[in-house]
This record gives C-alpha cells, structure tokens and sequence, in this order.
C-alpha cells in the first residue's frame, strides 16, 4: 500500500520527530529567522567538489541553477545534494602574483562587498562578475576563491535546514532504510515515531558515527561567524572527519537580503 502522507501531516510528523530526538524548540522558532545548512568534512575536498569551478560560474552565482554534488556519501538515496551557491558564502583573496590577472576595479569592488575581510555572498560576487567581464571558472582564478559555507538549497526555515540535512523531501518516497543501528541513547526517541520508514530513516543520522552519522555535541565551532550572531542550531557527523552537515541560525548581517 502506498504512503501517501504528504503536506501538513509529513510537516507535523518531521517537527514531531525532530524535535523529540534534537530538543528542538519548533514553537519558538522564529519564522522571519533564516536556518540554513552547512555541509564540511574531509569529503568535499578529496573528492574535489569543493574547488569545481561550476561553484562560481555566473548561473550558480546568480541563483539561476544549484551546483550538485553527485557521489556523496548517501549511496543509497535517491539523488544529489543541491548546494545554492548564491546564498553560499565564499573566502575571495586575490594572491599578489595573480592580481595582474583581474581588473583592479573588479578586486576592489569585491573587497568593497565583503561583509566581513574577505567573506562575500555568492549572489553579491554574481553581479561584479558581470560587471567587469571576470570568468572566475579559469585555472588563472582557482586560487582567489573557497568555499567557507557551503549551503544546501532549502527554504530558510528551521524544519526545511534540518529536512536538507537529513536528505527528506515532501513526502515518504524521499525515505531511506540504510540499515543503519542507532546509539542506545537514541533508540527510544526514535522508538517513539509513529512512522516506521521515518523512524528507520533518521536512524542512519543517531548512530556512533561509525557506520552512519552521530549527532553533533553543544560545541560547533562557527569560527568568525559566531562573532556576527549566528548560532548553531543542531549538526551531524561522521566519526572520521569526512562529512558534517551543521543547521546554522544565520543573522541578517551574514544571511543578506532574502531573494
């Protein structure tokens, strides 16, 4: 028989779940707050996803097109991760030997749009890119710019990062039993969900880490985000250092306008 709990009822059971396994506060969430995801590891790099160039070609900057990551470590989920490079933040320095390479106008301008030294918001690059004629996609620019936050596509709210996070879409054909045994600390919250594929979903997301994902501890480092009022929110990882997927509360100064 086919599951068909979609809408509000997916929406209640995924804020009934999350917020029984996360302590998470739903009610006093909010809703003009924007959640967004971060993804980290040693994973984004080696597989060099981190540095593809179409992170930084004009229809990912501008929001036109996600940049997705195919391969990850969800091999039995149906899909990719889509990343909004527009809503992503990026660390852009131009090295001195490559300076002759870029416009001054356009370096200039980017350092101007940065909202902290050297951070920018993809869709702030996308118009100066633009502007000055700059392909950022060459081998001349692949040491100017990284990725300091990668972020997932998602609606802005809190239950949207934490479905991102935990790749669930609109309704029950997004779920996936990876077989994965949770922690004893968790196996009665996750007891608790009325839904035996959601329950055998997020099972994979509160495990030692080992085999699946762990919840992440109190103490997410942030680092100079922390010091412009964002606020982790919940994270998880592997026990190797290879993928992290962290619900970051953004502030207005680092989120920007909302498109």
């Amino acid at each position: 028989m086919t599951d068909t709990t979609t809408g509000a009822d997916w929406e209640h059971l995924l804020t009934a779940a999350f917020g029984r396994l996360l302590d998470l506060p739903f009610a006093g969430a909010d809703p003009a707050a924007d959640y967004a995801v971060r993804i980290g590891g040693n994973m984004l790099y080696e597989t060099g996803f981190g540095k593809d160039p179409a992170w930084v070609g004009p229809a990912a900057l501008s929001g036109a097109e996600p940049v997705r990551w195919e391969g990850f470590m969800f091999d039995e989920a149906d899909g990719t991760f889509a990343f909004d490079a527009a809503r992503s933040i990026f660390e852009f320095r131009v090295p001195a030997e490559s300076r002759s390479a870029f416009p001054a106008a356009f370096v200039d301008a980017v350092d101007a749009a940065c909202f902290v030294p050297r951070l920018i918001r993809g869709a702030d690059l996308a118009p100066l890119v633009e502007q000055h004629g700059v392909d950022l996609t060459g081998p001349a620019a692949a040491d100017t710019w990284s990725l300091y936050f990668p972020r997932l596509v998602s609606d802005g709210t809190l239950l949207g990062a934490l479905r991102a996070a935990c790749v669930l879409g609109d309704g029950p054909q997004s779920l996936v039993d990876f077989g994965a045994e949770p922690e004893e600390e968790w196996q009665d919250a996750l007891d608790a969900i009325p839904h035996p594929g959601l329950r055998a979903h997020l099972a994979f997301f509160f495990t030692d880490g080992t085999d699946g994902l762990m919840p992440m501890g109190e103490d997410i480092n942030l680092h100079v985000l922390a010091d412009h009022d964002c606020h982790a929110v919940a994270g998880f990882e592997d026990d190797h250092g290879q993928f992290d997927a962290t619900v970051v509360r953004l502030s207005r100064e680092v989120s920007g306008p909302r498109r």
